[in-house]
């Protein structure tokens, strides 16, 4: 526990003192207050895969993301996702509809952002894109995991600033399960990023400094309206790296190292992206618009 304070007090001591320009980050769990561009569609294909302690199987699982720019201040997302466990079976474990709206269009010193999410999953969710509640090492078998499903409502306060080139975010997250009689559940993510080089040098290169940006992600979470705190959670470190391989697509990987008793000893995380810019006057003309 003296460690993750240390920790804690670490990333928040970072916090730079002067503004600059936005930039894309390496973050999976955490985020800043960068949404899509209108009219653009993102779409990126990732996955986690789960290092186990003894007695527990390693998984792997993908998700698909559609990440659509509605407006400057409005980034609407689906997830579709799944989970295979070693030993085990593969299973569709459900989908999610995000939704991010930024209440102020200019650019200030901290930048807040509002996060709604409704979530349609079974038990056998695995992709970790947050962590929250209360943990337990105990995993159902896929046969019975698929069978208990859960409609849930997340929300976060995104809370992002970039200065000196650098970017530092902070996620507050409550989590409701509509599906039964139960409190709330609470996490958190904090993250700290910047580009390797922030001139362009000049060479037409895919190895080039200024086409990637290495960040540090920290997240977990924080119990329950019926137990609040860090007892019988999990959190990570995760150090991430994201590469610009070309204007359109975008390559990031990470490596979570766990932190308490309680948490897989790594979660390893990697996603391609590809960007189709105008999407939606390309559809649009499509179907006769203007």
């Amino acid at each position: 526990m003296r460690s993750f304070r240390f920790l804690l007090v670490l990333l928040m001591g970072a916090w730079p003192t002067s503004r600059a320009l936005g930039q894309e980050s390496p973050y999976f769990i955490t985020y800043d207050h960068h949404l899509e561009e209108p009219g653009n569609l993102e779409i990126e294909t990732s996955s986690t895969m789960g290092v186990p302690r003894d007695g527990q199987h390693f998984f792997i699982a993908p998700y698909t993301e559609l990440e659509y720019g509605v407006s400057g201040r409005w980034t609407s997302e689906l997830y579709l996702e799944g989970q295979t466990t070693s030993g085990d079976s593969t299973i569709f474990t459900g989908w999610r509809l995000e939704n991010r709206f930024r209440p102020f269009a200019r650019e200030h010193r901290i930048n807040p952002v509002l996060y709604f999410e409704y979530e349609n999953l079974n038990q056998g969710s695995r992709i970790e894109k947050e962590i929250v509640g209360n943990d337990s090492a105990e995993a159902d078998p896929n046969a019975e995991a698929r069978k208990i499903r859960a409609h849930e409502l997340e929300t976060k306060l995104i809370l992002s600033s970039t200065a000196h080139d650098w970017n530092l975010a902070g996620n507050f997250i409550v989590e409701k399960n509509l599906s039964q009689d139960e409190g709330f559940e609470f996490g958190y993510a904090l993250g700290i990023s910047r580009p390797l080089a922030t001139l362009a040098s000049g060479n037409n290169c895919h190895l080039c400094r200024e086409n990637f940006n290495a960040g540090l992600e920290l997240y977990g979470g924080l119990g329950s309206t019926d137990d609040f705190g860090f007892h019988a959670t999990s959190h990570y470190l995760a150090p991430a790296v994201s590469w610009q391989i070309t204007d359109n697509a975008s390559l990031r990987f990470s490596v979570g190292a766990g932190l308490t008793h309680l948490s897989s000893p790594a979660l390893i995380r990697i996603g391609y992206s590809y960007e189709i810019r105008g999407f939606g006057s390309k559809l649009s003309r499509m179907f006769g618009g203007k």
